[in-house]
């Protein structure tokens, strides 16, 4: 089969996991099966229908739409098994029990397609032992793919072959998990706990060990291990309340396990801190309790010492906090190592620790060192794996510390680092990284990273320390650049002949020079290429106009001197909306504001599944004025026109709350189903995908003999849907839901959207309603409640409440 197409998915067992899993299948417009046991009472398939209808509880949301949970269908393994047949991927995910999951692949695998793929999602389980129990017949399709939870944003997909599995059955499962879902896919041995968890969990028993020897809690020991570390914000025990302890005291009793006679067993043992916690039910945020338990507005940590909780929020020493701060990995270290500071000490330690077991491990639970950083850097949200952070702070010199210490008795286990650590390649290169691939221990060769036709989609993949790859920074030849924005092109690779504009100011902040760059970027490809493509190739999209490049001109010279740069702003993205050649968003993370309207003015917009799109500007007590109200105006008489019979209120009301409520939406999806993206545009799930896909979008538009639209003329509801608009807000605000001013701005909007002082029914064009927002926005700079919602924004990076 060389075309293999997932259409329809079962997954067994619908605990949490099991059903946020179908929840992300379902975002993907991939119809799901959600089984479980028969119910004793009422449905059959109540198990599964309480877990669909629990998804839309959940926060953050498995749902990239509440609605996209009617597309899950429940199912019972005693009625429903010849479903089975239909199905292309079937995913087992019920509980880390051997017997069990044996017992269900008996059950089921006489259902199971002639062609479908077989997986189990077992965090830790042998797939080699769970393969056993599956027909001599479906074990070439059996396989293990694991997920993180929770599914929809964790990058992390384990995928992990017996040696029965065919090979292509991993291709086709690396295929669809990378493409379709947004995975990134890194392939692990079948040994216990695979790659990530089973670096990971060292990694806390080994912050457990080096926090009791340094004295720290664990509010001192998070602010250390979490972003100060480029790890994720949470730090160790806070995640470790967010993953659940009972789900972490799992993992820890694999390795227990499983791995009696490994070296580093001894150092496996549950905390006793962690048992105590487990044993009185304090299984972290799911609990109320764990390291930390909130009352009210403060947060405790448990003292193990006192056995109770007490005031947190302790943070690291200013000391350490300004070496972990030095750009340079090599003096950081240094730093670190050398300071007699207890807590500098513990931050070498564990680095120290996880470098050691990492290089141990690394023949055993991987094919090379690439794969084990992916695999913490996607399941782990680490900014470098450990390789990179080792590689990076002077392999050599940190391989002789690191022996040191074991020698000395400091490391937690006397096991000697591999001799590849020393000598040979890896050593007269510098580490495990090379331009030409990552180290292999089995090969004894640097290995180059994977043929896989579906990465050829990923133009700018991500990379790692030593590696020396291009970037969507540096890569590609570029055509004009400043401070402002970089215009350039990718050749080959069927990318070729499309201008991509990169933004470059902070947060992508929309100013002046933002748009001079798009200008020009137009007039390039209007002359020389076959589209425009707006991409930055990190996040955010754009958080929105520059306020802080317009604070100096409304200084200077007030109102009359930002109204020409408001239009110029206006005037610039109808300029973009009537382009000659296809304009083409691609929009990830935050679009926010003139962000949004930028992308708003594009001909497409190809956004990743995570994009945050809303018109916000009433936080800062403004509106809209890049075009945004216009943007919703004319969304309504399209939507209109296409339903005559229905009222023009009725399509519109959904734009002016939506603005006058700073609403953002919580995925693309749900951005399309708010009307900020538009049917047409494509959405896509691998955030390394979308330039690929937003620049092949511009090239299929142009070969199709693209032609700029009709200049819009727009049916708006004039005064009477003001008065109408104004009413439903006079509501919230007499219920306290929105304050005066919020009131004030969103009739403001409402008179812009719907046209202004003008019948109902008139019809205007793009410029009368931007005239409309601009003559608004410049009122309300004047407005002291607006003045104090963008001073407060400006000076604390928060929105201020009037």
């Amino acid at each position: 089969m060389s075309n293999f197409i997932v259409r329809k998915v079962a997954v067994l067992g619908a605990g949490v996991m099991g059903a946020q899993i179908a929840a992300h299948l379902v975002n993907a417009k991939v119809d799901a099966i959600l089984f479980d046991l028969p119910a004793k009472e009422g449905p059959k398939s109540g198990i599964a229908i309480r877990a669909i209808e629990g998804l839309k509880k959940i926060n953050p949301a498995p749902l990239g739409h509440p609605d996209l949970a009617s597309y899950i269908r429940p199912a019972n393994y005693d009625d429903d098994l010849e479903l089975l047949r239909g199905c292309d991927l079937v995913i087992e995910a019920i509980a880390e029990r051997m017997d069990w999951k044996h017992d269900l692949y008996r059950k089921v695998a006489p259902f199971v397609g002639s062609e479908a793929i077989f997986a189990t999602n077992t965090s830790g389980l042998s797939i080699g032992a769970l393969s056993e129990g599956v027909p001599a017949e479906l074990r070439p399709r059996f396989c293990g793919v694991h997920f993180f939870n929770p599914p929809r944003y964790m990058h992390l997909v384990e995928l992990i072959a017996t040696p029965a599995t065919q090979p292509e059955i991993l291709d086709r499962l690396e295929t669809f998990m990378t493409t379709v879902l947004g995975k990134g896919c890194v392939r692990a041995k079948d040994t216990p706990n695979f790659i990530a968890n089973r670096i990971g969990t060292f990694g806390m028993f080994a912050t457990f060990a080096e926090a009791a020897k340094a004295g720290l809690g664990f509010d001192v020991v998070d602010d250390l291990t979490g972003a100060k570390l480029g790890r994720a914000k949470s730090g160790t025990f806070r995640t470790a309340d967010i993953v659940g302890l009972d789900t972490i005291g799992h993992v820890m009793k694999t390795m227990q396990d499983q791995l009696k006679d490994d070296p580093f067993a001894p150092l496996y043992s549950t905390p006793e801190v962690f048992s105590a916690l487990v044993a009185k039910g304090a299984l972290g945020q799911k609990t109320g309790a764990g390291f930390y338990r909130r009352e009210g507005k403060a947060v405790l940590r448990f003292d193990p010492a006192k056995g109770d909780y007490v005031p947190g929020g302790a943070k690291a020493d200013e000391t350490v906090a300004r070496i972990l701060k030095k750009k340079d990995p090599v003096e950081r270290l240094k730093l670190l190592r050398e300071s007699a500071n207890p807590q500098a000490q513990f931050v070498w330690a564990i680095l120290r620790d996880s470098w050691h077991y990492a290089a141990c491990k690394l023949e055993e639970i991987a094919d090379n060192a690439r794969d084990v950083d992916l695999a913490m850097r996607f399941g782990f949200a680490m900014e470098q794996g450990p390789f990179e952070a080792w590689q990076q702070a002077g392999w050599g010199q940190v391989a002789d510390w690191i022996r040191a210490d074991i020698d000395a008795g400091r490391a937690l286990a006397n096991v000697p680092l591999p001799a590849w650590v020393f000598e040979g390649p890896v050593a007269q290169r510098g580490g495990v990284h090379q331009p030409e691939g990552s180290w292999s221990p089995a090969r004894q060769a640097f290995v180059p990273r994977s043929a896989h036709p579906v990465y050829q989609r990923q133009l700018f993949p991500v990379t790692l320390a030593g590696e020396q790859a291009p970037t969507g920074q540096t890569g590609g030849n570029t055509v004009f650049e400043d401070e402002s924005i970089r215009l350039w092109t990718l050749d080959g690779r069927g990318v070729d002949d499309v201008l991509v504009a990169s933004i470059r100011t902070k947060v992508h902040a929309i100013g002046p020079g933002v748009i001079a760059g798009l200008l020009k970027g137009l007039e390039l490809a209007e002359r020389d290429y076959k589209g425009l493509v707006i991409w930055s190739p990190d996040d955010p999209f754009s958080y929105g106009a520059d306020l802080q490049a317009l604070l100096p001109v409304f200084m200077s010279g007030g109102v009359k001197a930002i109204e020409p740069v408001v239009k110029e702003l206006q005037d610039a993205l109808l300029r973009m909306r009537y382009a000659q050649v296809p304009t083409v968003a691609a929009v990830a993370n935050m679009a926010l504001g003139g962000g949004f309207e930028v992308a708003a003015y594009c001909a497409r917009r190809v956004a990743h599944l995570e994009s945050y799109i809303g018109l916000v500007e009433v936080g800062v007590g403004l509106i809209p004025a890049g075009g945004g109200l216009t943007f919703g105006a004319r969304r309504a008489a399209e939507e209109q026109a296409a339903a005559p019979d229905a009222y023009l209120l009725d399509f519109l009301k959904k734009y002016v709350l939506a603005a006058a409520t700073a609403q953002v939406s919580r995925s693309a999806i749900e951005a399309q189903a708010m009307g900020y993206l538009l049917p047409d545009d494509r959405i896509v799930f691998h955030r390394q995908e979308l330039l690929y896909a937003a620049i092949r979008e511009a090239k299929a538009m142009h070969d199709a003999g693209y032609r700029a639209p009709r200049r819009s003329m727009i049916r708006v509801a004039g005064r009477t849907g003001i008065a109408t608009v104004a009413a439903q807000l006079l509501n919230m605000r007499e219920g306290g839901l929105i304050s005066a001013h919020d009131f004030h701005l969103g009739r403001t909007i409402a008179e812009v959207m719907c046209g202004g002082d003008v019948e109902p029914g008139s019809v205007v064009d793009e410029e009368w309603l931007m005239a409309l927002e601009r003559k608004a926005f410049c009122g309300l700079l004047n407005h002291p409640k607006s003045q104090e919602r963008v001073m407060g924004m400006m000076q604390t990076g928060k929105p201020v409440r009037n």
